[in-house]
């Protein structure tokens, strides 16, 4: 008999649709999707879909049926939900505190605030001896959605107003933190945590926020003070996404996704390292070990965004493509379709589509990128 595997989803989203609930096919898994949103899911998954409230675990553990064997999630926002789900079943699950943490940004620094302190205040109650500039957020927000550079109190005000009028959650303004940014990305099976790797990230200009490219690159030196960090948040089962800078010795972190990393990036991390990522992370979720597997070896890689530059409607886009430009294995995934509406937000929200690259070096990977873009056209009109 199949074991019988919950999962719970907001949107749809790729990293479901074609990671997720393809691996568990392929290690043949009973699936059952637990969502908010059935329609949004309608025509993606050939097993149940359920309607549930999957941000309430008391709505999540009515909705599993009797002898799951796995309770799983990969949104940022129903990680302690599900991690309570599955801890009531007695499933191997997140930390309910530590997805708590790690979720909500003032919670973080709190509890860092021993081993890294952090300014941070509600950003309606900032006291005026604070060190600006400071990046005003929401408190569990993502896709840098509403993430603003300030540089005075008048400016934290404006914008404070500027986000009220679109949003009603709670809103945190931290320290602005100097430094080359990365993300480092593990995986852990509850008894070892095991670093994936590490991408190199490039930001647009401030006051926004917006991740313009992705490159691979050998965790910084500085790394262990992050897993020193993630250990003090509780964080080591499952997979994890954290992004930190490094400034003159010293890794801070921005803040932790206690999932795998987003905006296909997924699965470039997966074609990277040549392993089943995702059957790797269902795995530790029904209590297997973490596999052995080769690594990136010398081989480099880079996922680039098409970051729609104006509002209107997309009219021309190329579809889902892989190719191969002499040694460099490129695939795109589009993530707006020819006929959407495109409204210019300064977010990762302005995604059309990603772009991956995998070559043997950077000089080769960067001409197959820009080969890629003369080729094709994005046209908003």
């Amino acid at each position: 008999m199949a074991a019988s595997v919950y999962l719970a989803a907001g949107k749809a989203t790729d990293s479901v649709t074609h990671g997720f609930l393809p691996a568990a096919a392929r290690l043949a898994l009973d699936v059952t999707l637990l969502t908010d949103r059935p329609p949004a899911h309608a025509g993606t998954h050939d097993g149940p879909i359920v309607e549930c409230d999957v941000t309430d675990f008391r709505e999540i553990v009515a909705a599993v049926g009797d002898e799951p064997a796995a309770i799983f999630s990969n949104s940022d926002f129903l990680q302690a939900p599900t991690a309570l789900a599955a801890s009531y079943f007695g499933l191997p699950a997140k930390e309910w505190r530590a997805a708590t943490r790690a979720k909500n940004k003032a919670l973080m620094r709190r509890h860092l605030a021993s081993i890294d302190p952090v300014f941070s205040a509600d950003a309606r109650h900032v006291p005026p001896d604070a060190p600006y500039p400071l990046v005003l957020k929401p408190r569990e927000g993502v896709a840098s959605e509403d993430v603003f550079l300030v540089q005075d109190a008048l400016e934290l005000a404006t914008r404070v107003d500027e986000i009220a009028a679109r949003r009603d959650d709670p809103l945190v303004a931290e320290e602005y933190l100097p430094g080359r940014l990365h993300t480092l990305e593990t995986l852990g099976d509850g008894r070892e945590l095991r670093v994936l790797g590490s991408f190199r990230t490039t930001l647009s200009p401030p006051p926004f926020f917006v991740e313009e490219r992705l490159e691979w690159a050998a965790p910084p030196p500085e790394t262990p003070q992050i897993l020193e960090q993630l250990h003090a948040l509780g964080i080591g089962f499952g997979a994890c996404h954290t992004e930190f800078v490094v400034h003159e010795g010293r890794a801070r972190i921005i803040e932790v996704n206690y999932r795998l990393i987003g905006d296909h990036c997924d699965f470039l991390l997966a074609d990277l390292l040549g392993m089943p990522l995702f059957e790797q992370i269902l795995t530790v979720h029904l209590g297997g070990r973490l596999d052995d597997w080769h690594g990136a070896g010398e081989r480099h890689a880079i996922a680039e965004p098409v970051i729609a530059d104006r509002s209107g409607t997309l009219t021309a886009a190329p579809g889902s493509l892989r190719l191969d430009y002499g040694p460099v294995r490129l695939a795109y995934r589009p993530q707006r379709a020819v006929g959407d509406a495109v409204a210019v937000t300064r977010t990762n929200r302005d995604y059309l589509g990603t772009v991956r690259a995998i070559g043997p070096g950077p000089d080769e990977v960067n001409a197959a990128l820009a080969r890629f873009r003369a080729a094709h056209d994005w046209t908003i009109t």
